[in-house]
């Protein structure tokens, strides 16, 4: 039993990409694209060159275009695992969004517009709901296997190396609103726009419940056998601090390094695996945190 565990264990995390990478091109697919909702990000830019083009550059081909620079660009800041995973993840995405545009449109012509035909169709922002949901479940599942789908992200990484003042996610919703109003611009159209903002809070808030926080940061206790490996593992591979504590097992009487490290809910699932990966007997503590002022967090001047 431990022997197929450990052999399917590296493609676990593979397989839930291709599954969410799936229902994220479906989300953009059937409810983006069509109806021009352009929800920040990559896509939503690969939408808005789709419409401007005259249909001449797919969306896939596009959102893979765009990201190639990205992704070498921020290949440095990034760790080996992560690299793989995520360039699995883009080149994935862009592939399925063009090679199942034909039966998605099928599917719009069909049934959506069908639909919309009929005396209680649904409007846009039906649209925009159901597609936030599925795209946040999707890219929720991505990141939760150690990957993203590039785009926003890995731009927000490499704004955030040169400008540490401005955190993460202050970033990454600066570059979304700046294409949600580029949209809205291209389309002439401000209702679009706010469409589009709906589907951007909701797939933000999905991406949250699956990563399991919706807090700015978490702290997180670890208490294992091999405090020294495990603390090298997340200030090399997450580029996160680590504070030992000092310990004494009530049980056992013996002294122990308890682990304190504050992280950004994103980087949970990689924490988790890399505690794992050296001790998988390890205990974890989760906490809620509401405001961190730092390095790396919040400055003291906000």
């Amino acid at each position: 039993m431990s022997f197929v565990k450990k052999v399917f264990k590296p493609w676990k995390d593979y397989l839930w990409i291709i599954i969410g990478s799936l229902i994220t091109a479906i989300s953009i697919n059937v409810f983006m694209v069509p109806y021009k909702i352009a929800p920040g990000g990559v896509s939503g830019i690969a939408t808005v060159i789709y419409y401007l083009s005259g249909s001449r550059f797919p969306v896939g081909v596009t959102m893979l275009a765009l990201n190639v620079p990205l992704f070498l660009a921020g290949m440095r800041f990034i760790g080996g695992k992560f690299i793989l995973r995520t360039l699995f993840s883009t080149v994935l995405l862009s592939v399925i969004i063009d090679s199942t545009g034909t039966i998605s449109k099928y599917f719009v012509d069909m049934y959506l517009v069908r639909l919309e035909a009929s005396p209680a169709a649904p409007d846009l922002l039906l649209y925009s709901i159901f597609g936030g949901f599925l795209m946040g479940l999707g890219l929720g599942l991505v990141f939760r296997s150690g990957a993203t789908t590039g785009g926003t992200d890995l731009a927000a990484r490499i704004v955030n190396h040169f400008s540490p003042n401005f955190t993460m996610g202050q970033i990454i919703l600066f570059i979304d609103t700046s294409v949600i109003a580029f949209a809205s611009i291209a389309f002439n159209s401000f209702l679009l726009g706010l469409y589009a903002i709906v589907t951007l809070f909701i797939s933000s808030k999905v991406i949250d419940a699956i990563l399991e926080g919706v807090n700015f940061a978490k702290a997180v206790f670890i208490i294992s056998d091999n405090p020294d490996e495990i603390a090298s593992r997340i200030m090399k591979d997450l580029d996160r601090g680590v504070t030992a504590l000092k310990g004494t097992g009530m049980y056992t009487g013996n002294d122990k390094n308890v682990l304190l490290c504050v992280l950004l809910r994103g980087q949970l699932p990689a924490l988790k695996g890399i505690v794992r990966e050296v001790d998988e007997k390890a205990f974890i503590i989760l906490a809620d945190i509401r405001e961190v002022l730092g390095e790396g967090f919040k400055t003291y001047e906000n």
